[in-house]
């Protein structure tokens, strides 16, 4: 019974959060939250464009609030806007950016589009980033572009838990495009990068020549001195004689 449970409540907040990915579309949304508290559900909605998501004097808030309640069965429902801190280093924040741009201006520009996104996550610190566009752009035959710089994991435990990705879909009168985007963000630390530090050496040099001392006789005494001179002059008159 309990497992039951636990899983009626995880596909109810995946409900939510697909309802609402649909109701907010092109405002710059990049994740939802929803945090049980003793008051109800908090639901958290992080957005690069917050203006767009409470509406005019709160109405869209108010509205979602309704529908959480009526349609999900939410006790009591609070509904909030979170901001992303660097949409540029945020690959649903790209990737809708780069949809409303197609859906607006067409599938001709869509490499000035993807080039300027990609400079723009570059300038922000980015690692590296690809953006992928599939489908019928600009032809009437489906294809794949490929847009990338910088250095992107594409495999091992960085690539799958580390790398940021994102796909968003864009309506267009040819059909519906695909727009993929990764980005390695500057905080990720790559286990094969190893920094060896240098140990510095103190060599001191002495300055000036070395000088060689010579050791003096110990100085004699003046008793001994004048003992020396009797005597050589006792040996003096000696040989006279």
């Amino acid at each position: 019974m309990i497992e039951k449970k636990f899983v009626a409540q995880k596909l109810n907040e995946f409900q939510v959060q697909q309802f609402l990915k649909k109701e907010l579309t092109n405002t710059g949304l990049s994740r939802i939250e929803i945090k049980r508290t003793p008051l109800g559900e908090k639901v958290i909605v992080y957005t690069s464009r917050p203006g767009l998501v409470v509406g005019r004097k709160g109405e869209t808030i108010k509205r979602l609030t309704i529908i959480l309640k009526r349609k999900f069965k939410m006790e009591n429902p609070q509904l909030e806007v979170g901001d992303i801190e660097n949409p540029s280093l945020d690959p649903a924040s790209i990737a809708e950016k780069i949809a409303y741009a197609l859906e607006r201006f067409g599938s001709k520009r869509f490499k000035s589009i993807s080039y300027q996104c990609l400079q723009e996550m570059l300038d922000a610190g980015a690692l590296g980033a690809e953006i992928v566009i599939s489908g019928k752009v600009p032809s009437s035959r489906a294809k794949s572009w490929r847009f990338k710089a910088g250095y992107l994991k594409k495999s091992g435990d960085i690539s799958l838990s580390k790398i940021k990705r994102n796909t968003v879909q864009a309506l267009l009168k040819s059909g519906v495009i695909g727009i993929k985007v990764s980005i390695m963000t500057p905080d990720i630390v790559l286990p094969d990068i190893v920094n060896i530090k240098e140990k510095k050496i103190g060599v001191k040099e002495e300055k000036g020549e070395k000088t060689e001392t010579k050791k003096r006789a110990p100085r004699k005494k003046k008793s001994e001195e004048k003992t020396e001179t009797k005597v050589s002059e006792e040996n003096g008159n000696n040989k006279k004689e």
